[in-house]
C-alpha cells in the first residue's frame, strides 16, 4: 500500500499567544497534522514547550499532535504527554540506544503512535533494527536540519538517508523536517518522504494554503512517477 502524503505545519513557528487560533488557521488551510516541537534545552541548546502546552492544546483541538522530544530522557515524557494528549511521539535514537524497546513498548501501552527521528550527521543504519524490530516505531523522521531552532536551511545531503529508507521500507512514514518549503519540497518528495514538517515556509507565507498545497502536490506527483 502506498504510503499517505501528511502536511505538518510546525507550529514552533506560530504565534505562541494564539496558539489555538494558529492550529485552527493551519487545519482550516489543509494541514494534516500539527508537529510539537519539544526541546529540552539540554539535547539542544532550546527550551520549547512541554505537556502543559499540549494538554491546553488538545482542548482546543481534535488534530493530531505529532510531537517531536528533543529531549535526553525521553522516557520521563512518555506518561505526561499520553496524558496531555499528544497523538505522536518521536524520540531520538542518539539518546535511546540501548531502552528503546521498552520506550517503544511504553509509547504503545499509552495509545501514542511511536517514531524515532536522526540527527544530520547519525547515520541511517542506527535506526534500521528499531524499523525491524518486534515491536517496531512506525515512523522515521529525518532531520534536515541541526535540530534545536526552526528557520535553518535545507541539508541536500540528508536526502541520500530518506531514498534508503524509502528503498528498504516501502510502506514506511519517512518525516523530514527543517527548511521545507516550495524550494526544497521536491527533492525530499522524489528521495522518498511522504510527512513534511514545514515552519518558516508556511507560517511566513502571505498565503499558507498555496504552500501547503504546493508540498502536498510533489509528494503526490513524486509517488506517482515512482
Amino acid at each position: 500500500m502506498a504510503v499517505v502524503a501528511k502536511i505538518a505545519p510546525s507550529m514552533l513557528s506560530s504565534d505562541f499567544a494564539n496558539l489555538a487560533s494558529e492550529a485552527e488557521r493551519m487545519l482550516r488551510f489543509g494541514a494534516d497534522w500539527l508537529h510539537m516541537d519539544i526541546m529540552d534545552r539540554h539535547f539542544v541548546p532550546n527550551l520549547t514547550i512541554g505537556a502543559p502546552v499540549i494538554e491546553s492544546l488538545r482542548k482546543h483541538t481534535k488534530a493530531y499532535l505529532d510531537c517531536h522530544l528533543m529531549v535526553t530522557n525521553p522516557l520521563d515524557y512518555v506518561e505526561p504527554l499520553a496524558k496531555a494528549g499528544a497523538s505522536g511521539f518521536t524520540f531520538h535514537v542518539e539518546v535511546a540506544k540501548d531502552y528503546w524497546q521498552d520506550l517503544v513498548h511504553q509509547i504503545k501501552v499509552k495509545g501514542m503512535r511511536p517514531g524515532v527521528a536522526l540527527k544530520p550527521g547519525t547515520p541511517v543504519e542506527e535506526v534500521y533494527p528499531l524499523v525491524e524490530g518486534e515491536n517496531p516505531v512506525e515512523m522515521v523522521l529525518v532531520m534536515t536540519v541541526e535540530p534545536g531552532f526552526g528557520g535553518q536551511k535545507f541539508m541536500p545531503e540528508t536526502m541520500d538517508k530518506v531514498r534508503a529508507l524509502r528503498k528498504k521500507y516501502p510502506s514506511l512514514d519517512i518525516e523530514v523536517d527543517g527548511g521545507l518549503g516550495p524550494s526544497t519540497i521536491d527533492m525530499a518528495a522524489s528521495a522518498g518522504a511522504n510527512c513534511i514538517v514545514a515552519g518558516s515556509s508556511v507560517f511566513g507565507a502571505k498565503e499558507p494554503a498555496n504552500v501547503i498545497s504546493i508540498l502536498r502536490k510533489s509528494v503526490r506527483d513524486a509517488q506517482q512517477s515512482s
